[in-house]
């Protein structure tokens, strides 16, 4: 009987033993998850501990990365840039245009598709829209101010306006007086002569005046001076040709629609030579783009406080990127082509 009981004695050791120490040593090195709850409780059966460690490891950290609080500022998940100032804007321009509810918008009249004034008073257009959507982002109302483009590259604003979306193209000179955001859309630059001119070629442009808007990339180009930043090499222009300005780009067209035309080619954005020769311009687009050009928000580096303003006009368009607002209406209004990319 004492034999029994020894024997009894000896057999339970062992049992306690392996549930509290032997079991666990080969655990680590199959499975983490099955040590961590061996170690927490050891008389517990595997099934109950691992369904309640398992579910909760997951849904937590997969939710965060898609919560609206890591949304872009400006984003609409965001809210309203000017319901939740950025700390430091105090004093900056876009405190003053969140207080003042408005933010003064230069941009071109007479500039389609991407910018034009109706009969009506109203505004249309791919950079109209643009700026509406920045207003918004911003939680202000968006006024246009139409000042010559001339005086937009100029700098020196003097507060007439606060930004300017004007499809203004970066170059090394314009940001030394202007600061631009990241470029919303980008554009070939295109020529395009008129049907009459029997012109099939670019080279046959040389020594010919070529009609631009006055102080853009387009005249830059032709007068060699165009250093552009962010853009491919542009081709050299024409031997000879010779830059004809105009108030702004679409006077081209209209003075070819007129009849009084002084020249027999005319350089412009592509979309814009487009939508000319879609209205009945008797002109034809001759030869590949000459260059492709960044197109970005701007601002005056005359105004000094306008850093706040700057990053919140930038980190709204990168928003406006990511979540699909410029290529739809790129999409929209330059006949189905997405110009957000370059690719």
């Amino acid at each position: 009987m004492n034999m029994i009981r020894a024997t009894a004695i000896a057999v339970l050791a062992v049992m306690l033993v392996a549930c509290s120490g032997g079991g666990a040593t080969t655990a680590p090195t199959t499975s983490p998850t099955s040590a961590a709850t061996a170690t927490a409780a050891p008389t517990a059966t595997t099934a109950p501990t691992e369904a309640p460690t398992e579910e909760p490891t997951t849904a937590p950290t997969e939710e965060p990365t898609s919560s609206p609080s890591e949304a872009p500022t400006g984003s609409p998940a965001a809210g309203p840039v000017c319901e939740n100032l950025p700390e430091g804007s105090e004093g900056d321009l876009l405190a003053t245009i969140c207080e003042r509810g408005t933010i003064l918008v230069s941009t071109d009249p007479n500039y389609a598709p991407q910018s034009f004034l109706n009969p009506d008073g109203t505004f249309e257009g791919f950079d109209i829209d643009t700026a509406n959507e920045i207003g918004a982002r911003l939680g202000v109302e968006v006024q246009f101010e139409t000042p010559s483009f001339d005086a937009v590259v100029a700098g020196s604003w003097s507060d007439r306006w606060d930004i300017s979306v004007g499809s203004v193209t970066i170059t090394e000179e314009r940001e030394e007086i202007l600061d631009f955001t990241q470029a919303y859309y980008y554009t070939p630059a295109q020529i395009a002569v008129t049907t009459d001119s029997g012109i099939t070629s670019i080279d046959a442009l040389a020594g010919q005046p070529i009609c631009v808007g006055s102080s853009t990339t387009y005249q830059y180009w032709l007068d060699g001076t165009l250093n552009l930043v962010g853009s491919p090499e542009p081709t050299p222009p024409p031997a000879g040709a010779t830059a004809f300005p105009l108030g702004t780009d679409q006077d081209c067209a209209q003075s070819v629609q007129s009849g009084r035309s002084d020249f027999e080619a005319w350089l412009s954005s592509s979309t814009t030579i487009q939508a000319a020769i879609d209205a009945d311009t008797p002109m034809v687009a001759v030869g590949d783009p000459v260059f492709f050009e960044a197109l970005a928000v701007a601002t005056d580096k005359s105004n000094a406080d306008h850093d706040a303003l700057q990053t919140a006009l930038d980190e709204i368009i990168a928003a406006m990127h990511a979540d699909g607002t410029l290529s739809a209406s790129s999409m929209e209004w330059f006949d189905g082509l997405d110009l957000t990319v370059t690719e």
